[in-house]
């Protein structure tokens, strides 16, 4: 666990972070899951001393991604992980899967439809437009989806 002077603040120095941070927890795949999701996110960057953008962008992030999970996967749980390493916060939802993978994230190859048309597809569109890269891969032993999105923080930020 990091402490306030184990890493230097983010979003006011532009700085980054000296050592990887990490965290990781398991919620029910229910609907009121999602917003214990995003306290514990908002928790852990705020521990963190991450900047107030990154921290509203990782909160909605990982709303959309555990929202898809809980909807659209037959899964029991979901996992997340949060991780900082220089200036970048990858944040990753796993579902159990079986489920549908299109709405869970898209294919492995490449996100799902984010044209937003529809009422589907407009918190693919929003992760899409808040993170510098995002994708999804199979759960481990192939069961199940990871789907990931990296925010980027510091000088070269958008």
């Amino acid at each position: 666990m990091a402490y306030f002077s184990d890493v230097r603040p983010l979003e006011r120095t532009g700085g980054s972070v000296d050592r990887p941070l990490r965290d990781a927890f398991r919620l029910p795949a229910i609907g009121a899951s999602v917003a214990e999701a995003r306290r514990r996110v908002l928790a852990r960057l705020t521990e963190w001393d991450i900047g107030t953008v990154i921290r509203d962008d990782a909160q909605l992030v990982v709303s959309e991604l555990f929202t898809n999970a809980v909807r659209h996967t037959d899964s029991e749980r979901v996992d997340c992980e949060l991780r900082v390493t220089g200036v970048r916060l990858r944040l990753a939802v796993t579902d159990q899967g079986p489920g549908n993978a299109r709405h869970a994230g898209g294919a492995v190859d490449a996100p799902a439809d984010t044209r937003g048309e529809g009422e589907n597809g407009r918190g693919l569109l929003l992760v899409s437009a808040l993170a510098e890269a995002w994708g999804v891969r199979p759960g481990a032993g192939g069961r199940g989806h990871v789907v990931w999105a990296e925010l980027g923080f510091g000088p070269s930020a958008p």
